[in-house]
């Protein structure tokens, strides 16, 4: 005479008389506690520490020569990064080039840039009038207009042409690559199709190479962002020069370098938020269904 379980005398399965334990990891929690601990410190040091004056701080943050040194470094970003990535395009296209002279050329241009560091190009442009006293357009070898060097390029044209020069050089290996990412098979089936040789590129091959080049763009905006404060050594009116006139005369060196770290904080802050947005744009022909965003994830969060 056989015996049987309670679970084949119900018909239930054999796996509701199982026990679930939940799985346990005391490493996690006591990892979390550890860092809970020295955030904590971090964040009673803020507030106890009389070093970091944060009176002086406040005062600071929104003073008129800190907004308006502000404004020079979004004026430097912004036009070195346009400038940069317009001279990257035809870098990458001489790059991917089946011409030897432009291949070369565009190799050779990168390979410089990328070697200089960006404080001796910034200098050696803003003393580009000890080379050449006057800048002559017009045809080669022949005659044209010509101007001053000096008169032409100022410590602001000099900055700004250093960064756009140096951007461009890291733009154009970036695009290069984005286009290098896309499978060959896209660009043959865009040839089937019959398309134009524009349309295939706009419709079908950049938003593809898009979703390669836009981390790594963002990755030099912010990048450019904070390389703005080299061109202090032009005496230009950017914000970490400007707080360094502020600490020259006060000796309130912590607070005021505490007000530029804080500004280039909350740009980078913005500078993310916008590639997010831009990379979910361009996502959409990678995915099914877009992630949802932080503002709609908060949303379901406060809803449940």
């Amino acid at each position: 005479m056989s015996v049987l379980s309670p679970s084949r005398t119900t018909g239930a399965p054999a796996g509701d008389d199982l026990v679930v334990v939940p799985a346990r990891h005391p490493w996690r929690w006591i990892g979390t506690a550890l860092v809970l601990v020295v955030l904590a410190q971090f964040a009673h040091g803020l507030a106890t520490n009389p070093g970091w004056d944060w009176a002086t701080f406040t005062g600071y943050f929104l003073e008129k020569s800190v907004v308006q040194a502000l404004l020079v470094t979004l004026e430097l970003t912004a036009g070195a990064a346009v400038l940069g990535f317009l001279g990257g395009i035809p870098l990458a296209a001489m790059r991917l080039s089946r011409s030897p002279v432009l291949t070369t050329v565009g190799w050779a241009y990168t390979w410089i840039f990328r070697s200089v560091p960006l404080l001796v190009q910034l200098l050696f442009w803003a003393n580009l009038g000890y080379l050449y006293d006057r800048l002559q357009i017009g045809i080669p070898f022949g005659p044209g207009w010509s101007f001053a060097t000096n008169d032409l390029i100022g410590s602001f044209g000099a900055a700004l042409l250093g960064l756009t020069l140096h951007e461009a050089a890291f733009a154009g290996e970036i695009i290069r690559a984005g286009l290098l990412s896309v499978d060959q098979g896209q660009h043959e089936a865009a040839a089937a199709l019959g398309l134009p040789r524009h349309r295939q590129f706009l419709r079908i091959v950049l938003p593809q190479a898009m979703r390669a080049i836009l981390p790594n763009a963002a990755n030099l905006l912010v990048n450019l962002l904070k390389s703005t404060s080299i061109v202090y050594v032009l005496a230009i009116g950017e914000l970490f020069y400007q707080v360094q006139v502020v600490y020259g005369r006060n000796g309130r060196v912590v607070p005021l370098l505490m007000v530029a770290t804080v500004w280039y904080v909350i740009l980078t802050a913005l500078l993310s938020i916008l590639q997010y947005y831009v990379e979910r744009h361009f996502a959409r022909g990678a995915v099914r269904t877009l992630p949802p965003t932080p503002f709609q994830r908060l949303k379901a969060a406060i809803r449940r």
